[in-house]
């Protein structure tokens, strides 16, 4: 095991190579931090290994892998002692309306956003509850709040990750735990690229509908305005916020989407709030729940 003392910050970057995993390792490596960084393709990780040699661990997983998440929290612990962040961040992007993209598409995405996640939540909360202390990074998106065309199955994924982490942050309150979401824009990582998003096998009775949609999902490549490395200060500065929100809004464009569709959303509400309300039986009070 590497010599560390509960002071010396450990993180858990899933999807470290590339990204927000690696701007992220990155930060926390040249602060003197310690990483424990999974890819499916650790031969990604050498420059890593040469530049913070035992800060750094390497761990193989696909974040699908559900059953391997144990040894993933496990292996960390072995290294490091301890485990302070963990921080939910492989998966990739899919363009395919919903006729277009398969159970299998879309279970996929469900298995890299929502269920591999929960997974490693699931291994590392013991460990956490016992120390008192921790914080759970879930990088969602814009597209978890709110979709469009063609990303649907994407954003089916993000949204069950955010319905379950804001569940999760009022379990785990109590024990000392932070939940962050996180929910960028577009930045300049690999998320675009050709050999990275996936696209299901398009129709041509939808040409008309999304085919602007499938071209700026493809070209827009190395020309995305968010910079990871900027990104990644943002999330540790929020992290040590003791005030800090459940959602992190990342990037100009994240800023403007989702102040809309707060808006949007609200006005829809007040606008349905008499007709709505009348769908209870006369008389009777609204429920009082023990949570909001």
């Amino acid at each position: 095991m590497t010599t560390t003392t509960p002071h010396n910050t450990v993180w858990i970057i899933t999807g470290a190579s590339s990204g927000f995993g690696l701007a992220l390792a990155q930060a926390a490596l040249s602060h003197g931090e310690y990483v424990a960084g999974t890819a499916r393709n650790v031969e990604r990780f050498e420059s890593l290994r040469h530049a913070y040699g035992e800060h750094f661990l390497p761990i193989h997983h696909d974040v699908r892998d559900t059953n391997a998440a144990q040894g993933v929290i496990d292996e960390t612990i072995k290294a490091f002692g301890h485990i302070d962040v963990l921080v939910n961040n492989a998966g990739v992007g899919q363009v395919g309306t919903a006729e277009e993209v398969s159970d299998t598409q879309l279970r996929d995405m469900l298995a890299q956003h929502l269920f591999g996640p929960a997974a490693l939540v699931r291994a590392v909360l013991p460990a956490m509850r016992q120390s008192g202390a921790g914080s759970i990074v879930q990088m969602s998106s814009q597209g978890g709040r709110g979709s469009f065309p063609a990303v649907g199955s994407y954003s089916a994924g993000k949204f069950a990750l955010e319905g379950w982490s804001e569940a999760l942050a009022a379990e785990v309150r109590p024990f000392g735990i932070k939940v962050l979401i996180v929910e960028p824009s577009r930045f300049r990582t690999g998320f675009n690229r050709g050999d990275v998003l996936l696209k299901a096998k398009e129709r041509t009775e939808y040409d008309g509908v999304v085919a602007a949609v499938r071209a700026d999902m493809s070209g827009s490549d190395g020309m995305q305005e968010g910079d990871p490395s900027r990104a990644a200060d943002v999330i540790r500065r929020v992290l040590d916020d003791p005030d800090a929100p459940l959602r992190l809004p990342l990037g100009a464009e994240a800023v403007s989407n989702l102040t809309r569709i707060y808006r949007d959303n609200l006005a829809d509400v007040e606008r349905c709030s008499a007709l709505s309300a009348s769908a209870d039986f006369p008389g009777i009070a609204p429920s009082r729940r023990p949570v909001r």
